[in-house]
């Protein structure tokens, strides 16, 4: 039955709006479309969503802290870590995270958000399921966490808004979302065959069942990934209510590793000198060691994420980045290795570097990787690619042609991700770095204390450190 209006009209009338189409109009029309010689595909997408513009933004918003947050908290166990394929991977994911994180950043802001405003948003029940995720008892709890609840209901919650929302008028979030996700199939694909290989090793699988179902519950507690979903009971206990959760600070390595930190000298770590100092041959070995080894460049990277969080998303992005290339450095070195004709556990690593910057303050962890370690790098990097192209070696010509690239780069970027960190003049900076690591170098008896013994130079940093 319809209904008066206040105007008179009738509450059918204000839902319908007549088409008034000319005949003449509609038959000339109908002419020209019967000439048009051309059958493109019809797009068969339809208008209309489940979501406002306001419900859109929110669940975005929503969307972009979980990532930006799956990359905090990826950051803060690159240390803790001791499987190399699983460090390795983890430098990588958490760039996919950054990401994910910047794409729907972007898209937010073409949905009337300013950049600071997503930048400031905090969630505190997020805050508290992420806390609880990362305080996993070992690596596999932590894959269990990060990729197989969180992750994997991340995925199907973007498979979800992409069904849901408007095909036609929303299709920048489309695009943002199925681009996002075309990390997230291999991370996940990689998550669970990670899993099955602790399992396969001697990992009990029951715990990692235990520790699965609590996430799940925890995380439909505070509404899922969308927040709109039905909440259930949390959880109890939670172990972040019996102890916090904090990062850990020393470098961990797996079983297969012979490992040093008292010098950065590799021969000296060797106990034997394989070709002269100063050769060719001795540079070549020194310098893919030393790719295999930004292994605790990962580590120092992805922990400066964790550490400066929520300071600056530009700087927590282009630190994500900078893991992912160090992830792929340390791939190389591997690689290199192999190349060369070694097994690349029978060459020791070093943990020198990662073993001072892991307890220290961000900014002088920051300022010693970046202002001695990749500076020191580009010093020398030109002539090795010079005398590697006149030798005729063409595989140390190749990585290190790509690798020389990638820390132009980051000496770059690390100028402006140390002004975020610090408020300290770079002369100032530097000297208080140079100072911690002459002590830390002292502890490891990297170099022997003397009564009257001075800072040590950035030169001599660079080669007792040896990045």
């Amino acid at each position: 039955m319809k209904t008066p209006d206040d105007h008179g009209g009738t509450a059918a009338d204000k839902s319908t709006i007549t088409a008034r189409s000319l005949a003449e109009q509609r038959a000339a029309a109908q002419a020209r479309r019967a000439q048009y010689p051309y059958r493109f595909p019809v797009d068969r997408r339809q208008l209309g969503g489940k979501f406002t513009v306001k419900e859109n933004s929110r669940r975005l918003l929503r969307f972009f802290y979980f990532e930006r947050r799956l990359m905090q908290a990826l950051g803060s166990w690159t240390l803790a870590i001791p499987e190399y394929e699983v460090k390795l991977e983890t430098g990588r994911h958490i760039f996919y995270h950054a990401d994910a994180a910047r794409l729907l950043r972007e898209r937010l802001t073409e949905q009337e958000f300013r950049p600071h405003v997503i930048d400031a948003f905090r969630d505190a029940e997020i805050d508290r399921f992420i806390d609880e995720m990362l305080s996993a008892e070992n690596s596999a709890e932590l894959l269990v966490g990060v990729h197989q609840v969180v992750g994997r209901a991340i995925a199907t919650t973007y498979r979800h808004h992409i069904d849901d929302t408007d095909q036609v008028t929303d299709v920048p979030t489309i695009r943002c979302l199925k681009r996002i996700l075309t990390d997230y199939e291999p991370m996940l694909e990689w998550a669970d065959a990670a899993v099955d290989a602790y399992i396969a090793g001697g990992v009990e699988e029951a715990p990692l069942a235990t520790w699965r179902w609590h996430l799940t519950r925890l995380l439909a507690s505070i509404g899922g990934i969308s927040g709109a979903d039905v909440r259930g009971e949390a959880p109890t206990p939670l172990r972040i209510d019996t102890k916090p959760y904090e990062r850990g600070t020393v470098p961990m390595r797996d079983v297969r590793f012979d490992t040093f930190k008292h010098t950065g000298d590799y021969d000296a770590a060797d106990n034997t000198q394989r070709f002269d100092k100063d050769s060719y041959e001795a540079i070549r070995l020194r310098f893919i060691r030393t790719q295999r080894d930004e292994v605790d460049a990962i580590e120092a990277f992805g922990t400066f994420v964790w550490d400066i969080r929520f300071k600056d998303f530009n700087a927590e992005y282009d630190l994500a980045r900078i893991t992912w290339d160090e992830a792929r450095h340390t791939e190389i070195g591997h690689r290199a290795m192999l190349a060369s004709g070694y097994d690349p556990y029978e060459l020791r690593n070093r943990l020198t570097s990662s073993t001072c910057r892991g307890p220290m303050e961000p900014a002088y962890a920051m300022a010693e990787i970046n202002l001695f370690g990749e500076v020191g790098v580009l010093k020398t990097i030109n002539d090795l690619i010079d005398t590697a192209e006149a030798r005729n070696d063409e595989l140390l010509r190749h990585i290190s042609d790509f690798i020389r690239a990638d820390e132009r780069t980051h000496v770059r970027k690390g100028t402006r991700i140390l002004e975020v960190m610090s408020n300290l003049e770079l002369k100032a900076l530097e000297l208080r770095t140079r100072e911690l690591f002459t002590e830390c170098l002292v502890s490891l008896g990297a170099i022997k204390k003397e009564i009257d013994m001075q800072t040590l130079t950035r030169e001599e940093i660079e080669h007792l450190v040896g990045e």
